[in-house]
């Protein structure tokens, strides 16, 4: 798989895909994750990358013109499954679209700064939008890493135990069971004895329990789905 995200602080994304899932989805040649600084396809010799709204109003803008430069070269370059824009008011993301995303070749995101981006770059190259949460954000690079992170787990090979991803939270609209390890007896606190049993299928049928249960205290609306 293949990500390219384009930014105006591409700064902010370095640490947090360089370690971790990520940098390992790259170590085993799984995954390749390219960003790029939308300032170097800024416009004039202060690579302008932003102005005032039409109609006037408070804060900023991202152009059209670098971010079409930009998006028109990766495009000349290979096919993209989706072209992604971070966006407050995109789509909710859930962990189905992280299981379709994460059976994709290739994938542009595109992170908003500011007030956003020009309107015309999601009529003419947008395919997706997609929020991580009902609640604004300095820009769309967190965003992004949320939406990277997520889809790359999913690769076969990255995880240590394939099982992992799977048994996740949401991946069955239910919240995962509580989780216990070493040692036996803290703080006064016993692990259930259930877990320690052996017996498999008593231990899965309990984690079912648990979840169901977890997941009509806190999570009720996830039930409403199925």
């Amino acid at each position: 798989m293949r990500i390219d995200i384009v930014s105006a602080v591409p700064q902010l994304l370095d640490s947090p895909l360089n370690h971790s899932i990520p940098a390992r989805a790259k170590e085993k040649g799984l995954a390749e994750i390219h960003i790029h600084n939308l300032h170097d396809y800024g416009i004039g010799n202060y690579k302008q990358t932003d102005d005032y709204p039409f109609g006037g109003g408070a804060g900023m803008v991202l152009m059209p013109e670098p971010l079409a430069t930009c998006l028109d070269k990766l495009k000349r370059e290979r096919s993209y499954d989706e072209i992604i824009y971070l966006t407050p008011d995109g789509e909710t993301l859930v962990q189905q679209t992280c299981n379709t995303l994460s059976l994709s070749q290739n994938l542009i995101f595109i992170c908003g700064h500011y007030k956003g981006i020009d309107q015309r770059i999601r009529d003419l190259f947008v395919t997706k939008e997609i929020s991580v949460g009902d609640y604004v954000l300095s820009g769309g690079e967190i965003g992004a890493i949320i939406l990277a992170d997520s889809i790359l787990r999913l690769l076969p090979g990255v995880l240590g135990n394939e099982e992992s991803a799977l048994s996740d939270s949401f991946q069955d609209n239910l919240l995962a069971p509580p989780l216990y390890t070493r040692p036996a007896e803290f703080r006064g606190l016993r692990v259930p004895d259930i877990l320690m049993s052996g017996d498999h299928k008593k231990i899965d049928a309990w984690r079912m329990e648990q979840s169901i249960e977890k997941t009509q205290k806190l999570r009720p609306d996830l039930l409403d789905e199925e």
